[in-house]
């Protein structure tokens, strides 16, 4: 299993048909190829089916796209961190703007990953929201304003004061926590934007799942982190 190191692109695959069952390993085989090539860190998050199938398929790391904070139990239709670490993922999604949390769940699906061995990135929409998530404590958080999501416009170069202001309070408040950016990144330059701010890399869906040569962009993006 490959560790997880920045900077590091992570893939989302949210439920993209183009990202599902047998489609969602062919993408995964293709980011292996581009992570082996550019030894860029490229991570996918899958829906939480296709999780084992793809974690014994590619070496990559594999993250669920969320846990619910809650114990092995009577929790009828909950998504236990157990479950997704024994399937093969080696980190997850938290708060995601498709699927919020209350901060109070937030920081208990943060401690569920912590006590499975589970990388915690979480989702904040704004400096604020970021700021807030820092003092919990998780292993990265992602940076998205969510009216950016899907738009091909990128936060990075859209709103860069989200960025910058997002990382001079986290690390004020947590200076371990990585810090990614996300939304509307489609190009090469977009990530090397994105680095230039201080991110340690970036979160990213539709600009490489729906791409009509994933590979191409994801490669694209992989050289932007060699040459920053």
């Amino acid at each position: 299993m490959t560790k997880i190191r920045t900077p590091i692109i992570i893939v989302n695959c949210k439920t993209y048909s183009e990202a599902t069952g047998k489609k969602a390993i062919e993408l995964a085989k293709v980011a292996e190829n581009v992570s082996l090539e550019t030894e860029v860190c490229i991570g996918l998050a899958s829906q939480f089916v296709d999780i084992a199938p793809i974690a014994h398929t590619v070496s990559i790391p594999i993250f669920a796209q969320h846990i619910d904070p809650v114990k092995t139990g009577s929790s009828t239709g909950h998504v236990l961190a157990e479950s997704v670490k024994e399937a093969g993922a080696v980190g997850t999604l938290i708060n995601h703007s498709e699927r919020q949390l209350k901060l109070v769940d937030i920081e208990a699906a943060i401690a569920r990953a912590r006590e499975t061995g589970l990388v915690s990135v979480v989702c904040a929409n704004n400096t604020v929201v970021s700021a807030a998530v820092a003092a919990l404590k998780p292993d990265m958080i992602a940076v998205e304003p969510p009216e950016l999501i899907g738009t091909g416009i990128p936060v990075s170069k859209a709103k860069p004061e989200v960025i910058t202001g997002a990382i001079e309070l986290v690390k004020r408040i947590n200076p371990d926590v990585v810090v990614l950016c996300g939304a509307g990144i489609t190009k090469g330059e977009d990530v090397a934007a994105a680095l230039k701010l201080g991110t340690e890399g970036v979160l990213v869906a539709s600009g490489i799942v729906k791409a009509k040569n994933p590979y191409k962009v994801l490669l694209e993006f992989a050289e932007a982190i060699t040459k920053a």
